[in-house]
């Protein structure tokens, strides 16, 4: 499995994990969701973005994405990490999470010339190639926050797909439609 998106695979659909350095847990609150959530509708609406499913948890994200023609995946992957990173310090430092805070500048895996870094590099990109392996994935995504025991229903958990796909609830979000 390769780290990073490749040229080759650029525009197809991918299922992807963004992960924070460390394994931090840094979601804790709803401000830094809505960093996330925000940061979603913006690549959505001006970088190209198509967001088919995601989960967001405490130390990592799980995505089912693609871009629109013309747009290059790994560029709008980039710049949300990019962006995040900055308002995700920036509240960290608002709230004082020193330690936090702390590990994010000292991580052992934090990229050379790199001041703060709050993600890994790596995405784990894994590209869509079937309907039967999309839905093994959307499972996973939705499944995950049940599977962590932090809800037992998966569209119990906020930040998730499975809110849109089973309670049609797009208040948080709206979706792209993967097989349409």
């Amino acid at each position: 499995m390769s780290l990073r998106i490749n040229e080759v695979n650029e525009n197809l659909t991918h299922f992807l994990t963004i992960t924070v350095i460390e394994w931090i847990d840094i979601f804790t609150k709803e401000e830094y969701f809505k960093i996330i959530i925000d940061s979603f509708k913006y690549c959505r609406k001006n970088k190209g973005l198509l967001l088919y499913e995601y989960v967001i948890m405490p130390n990592h994200i799980h995505l089912i994405v693609g871009s629109k023609e013309k747009y290059k995946l790994s560029q709008i992957i980039r710049d949300f990490k990019r962006h995040t990173t900055k308002e995700i310090i920036k509240l960290l430092e608002v709230d004082n999470r020193r330690y936090i805070l702390n590990l994010v500048k000292n991580s052992f895996s934090k990229k050379l010339g790199t001041e703060k870094q709050i993600w890994q590099r790596e995405n784990c990109p894994e590209v869509i190639v079937s309907e039967k392996f999309s839905i093994q994935k959307i499972q996973y995504i939705h499944n995950n926050p049940v599977k962590k025991g932090f809800v037992t229903r998966p569209e119990d958990w906020s930040y998730s797909s499975a809110r849109n796909r089973i309670l049609n609830n797009n208040t948080l979000i709206e979706l792209d439609n993967l097989w349409s």
